[in-house]
């Protein structure tokens, strides 16, 4: 496994760049995550990242946007590219299983 650091802290990621131990990310960690990705984290993106770390089996686009937090287009908006996948990095948590 690949390490980086984050906030001051050592981190062991994938080769992809997820973090492997998801309870040691918090939100310093996720604005530098971001940051890399060419992301500034305002709170509508902390709320998409809280609903996606409470809610990780089954995440989908659109389980996202049907939160009632961000609509799809909105959620390409936060996060553009592939907005699952580049979020899922940002939160800590692991690839979903739907992403390639």
């Amino acid at each position: 496994m690949a390490q980086k650091t984050y906030a001051g802290v050592t981190l062991e990621v994938t080769e992809d760049g997820y973090l492997v131990d998801s309870t040691k990310w918090n939100e310093e960690i996720a604005k530098e995550i971001a940051k890399e990705e060419g992301i500034e984290l305002t709170d509508k993106h902390f709320a998409v990242l809280k609903y996606i770390r409470e809610n990780q089996a089954g995440l989908t686009i659109r389980k996202v946007g049907k939160s009632g937090i961000v609509d799809i287009k909105g959620f390409y908006d936060l996060f553009p590219g592939g907005p699952l996948k580049l979020s899922s990095k940002i939160a800590g948590i692991n690839k979903p299983t739907s992403c390639v």
